[in-house]
């Protein structure tokens, strides 16, 4: 079982922000649209996050902040 050390919502805070920090490295265009894929990175976590607003597993939101860590860092 995976411990949180911070509220869930600090965490999820926490990991947002590093991914909008990571995201800004991304300067380059896609090809397909023309759009940064700083901006696409960061649609798509405000997206995700979105989606797991009212989550209240705490068991489903650890494992959404564990992954979430994870494929941060994968990236990094």
């Amino acid at each position: 079982v995976y411990l949180l050390k911070k509220p869930p919502n600090r965490e999820a805070l926490n990991l947002y922000r590093d991914i909008i920090r990571t995201s800004r490295s991304f300067y380059y265009r896609d090809l397909k649209t023309g759009k940064r894929w700083c901006d696409i990175l960061q649609q798509s976590a405000r997206k995700e996050f979105e989606d797991a607003r009212y989550e209240t597993d705490p068991e489903i939101i650890a494992r959404l902040l564990v992954v979430g860590r994870q494929c941060l860092m994968n990236t990094q």
